[in-house]
């Protein structure tokens, strides 16, 4: 994996500024509470929160998470950044202060995310969790929702770099009606309100659709609150 992710892509410790490198983004409303933000990130800004995501991968490796019950392991390798980070194992779905392999706590999280959760879910308490998802291409992510956090109010804000995902959302029961859509390189989403327990997850991803990533893959940025607010 390290051939693919890993590879030199400059720029590194390039400074980001939201303001100049985020266009404004008209918003797709999905479904109630379930918000499309295309083209939110441009080029320049993609490729800045590309190489702040590398630097991140090298001090806090992708993982390979598995099934609680089963210990089957997910298609999707993972890492994470902030003061929490996600982790799923026989153990259970859990957040922890420490990366699971190298007992390390996780990379802090890149100040253009925080801006880009801030412009996103403006007046909400900032995330303290990046769960950082790549997707080979045979990689898939079934049906869930994310309710691991005690913090339900918060939105949750993903970005998404490389290539295009196609992208599943229903409702708040496993067999409510679904909906897809393709989420693009530089696009933004959020789960908020009603909308914040959607089942939701990522039946493909078309391969070669973007040129971002060093040898191909999406990565994908989920941005979450885990505690409440004091």
């Amino acid at each position: 994996m390290k051939s693919v992710l890993y590879a030199a892509s400059g720029g590194e410790g390039r400074e980001s500024e939201v303001s100049t490198l985020m266009p404004r983004a008209a918003v797709v409303a999905i479904a109630p509470g379930v918000d499309h933000f295309p083209g939110f990130l441009d080029r320049a800004a993609q490729e800045a929160l590309r190489d702040d995501i590398l630097a991140i991968l090298r001090e806090a490796p992708l993982f390979r998470p598995r099934m609680p019950r089963t210990g089957k392991p997910f298609s999707v390798e993972m890492s994470n950044c902030g003061p929490l980070g996600w982790v799923s194992d026989e153990g259970g779905y859990r957040y922890q202060p420490v990366h699971p392999k190298t007992g390390r706590p996780w990379p802090a999280i890149p100040a253009l995310l925080l801006d880009a959760f801030a412009a996103i879910a403006p007046g909400t308490p900032p995330p303290e969790a990046c769960l950082i998802n790549y997707y080979g291409a045979d990689a898939r992510m079934g049906l869930h929702q994310d309710r691991d956090e005690k913090e339900l109010s918060a939105p949750v804000v993903s970005l998404s770099l490389g290539d295009t995902a196609l992208f599943r959302v229903g409702g708040l029961e496993r067999n409510a009606p679904t909906r897809s859509f393709r989420l693009a390189s530089g696009d933004a989403m959020s789960l908020v309100g009603e909308g914040r327990l959607a089942f939701h997850g990522v039946d493909r991803i078309i391969a070669g659709s973007s040129t971002l990533i060093p040898r191909g893959g999406r990565i994908n940025l989920t941005l979450r609150r885990v505690t409440k607010a004091a």
